[in-house]
């Protein structure tokens, strides 16, 4: 699992803290909205960012750097916009097939515990002058999936394309996957899991993720 770390910090680093924090500029949302996971794919998006940094900045401990209170605004603010079955799932491909109910839990907890991990360490990276511009939705507003395409820009330094992937269930929107510069987190991670599990069973797989949580 340590050959993952470095994409994984570049992934989240880049895109989910540098990006989904980022959208909380001027003129996306209001802090004071509340989510609705029902709305357009960007207005949704934003609303999330939004108060999520509104949270980190009202935090003296989080914006210190302090982990636990990181760790504790990403699971109030960000977690529950994010289907981590739903990526889970992607990432083991067909191997989740295979797994038990309680394999199947204990990967995604497993799984959890390490984008937590890595995104509230990032967390430190996001700098007031982060910025992210919204390209226009090209997207089917009805349909269940949509792609929420965007470039982050920092000083001296090129801008990024980063895509954000949803899908809307009844309860509406939420994340399931990222796109970094050409690089899907699911497919990066699928090929990674499948190499572990090929190795060690999906039990080996949960203790790697687990070995650094």
């Amino acid at each position: 699992m340590t050959r993952f770390k470095h994409l994984f910090h570049r992934l989240f680093t880049l895109c989910f803290l540098g990006g989904v924090l980022a959208l909380a500029s001027p003129g996306l949302a209001s802090a004071s909205q509340a989510v609705d996971p029902h709305a357009e794919p960007n207005a949704f998006l934003g609303a999330v960012a939004d108060n999520m940094l509104d949270a980190v900045k009202a935090d003296p401990k989080a914006l210190a750097g302090d982990t636990a209170a990181i760790t504790a605004l990403v699971r109030q603010y960000a977690l529950p916009y994010v289907d981590m079955e739903r990526m889970t799932r992607l990432a083991a491909g067909r191997y989740w097939r295979d797994a038990s109910d309680a394999q199947k839990k204990a990967l995604v907890d497993a799984f959890t515990g390490t984008l937590i991990r890595t995104y509230s360490g990032a967390f430190t990276k996001v700098t007031p002058s982060t910025k992210i511009t919204l390209l226009p939705f090209r997207g089917d507003a009805k349909a269940d999936d949509a792609v929420v395409r965007t470039t982050i820009s920092q000083p001296n330094a090129p801008a990024i394309g980063v895509d954000y992937r949803m899908g809307r269930s009844e309860a509406g929107w939420k994340l399931y996957d990222l796109n970094v510069e050409g690089i899907w987190l699911i497919q990066n991670y699928r090929n990674q899991f499948a190499d572990e599990i090929n190795r060690n069973g999906i039990d080996g797989l949960i203790q790697a993720l687990n070995r650094n949580n």
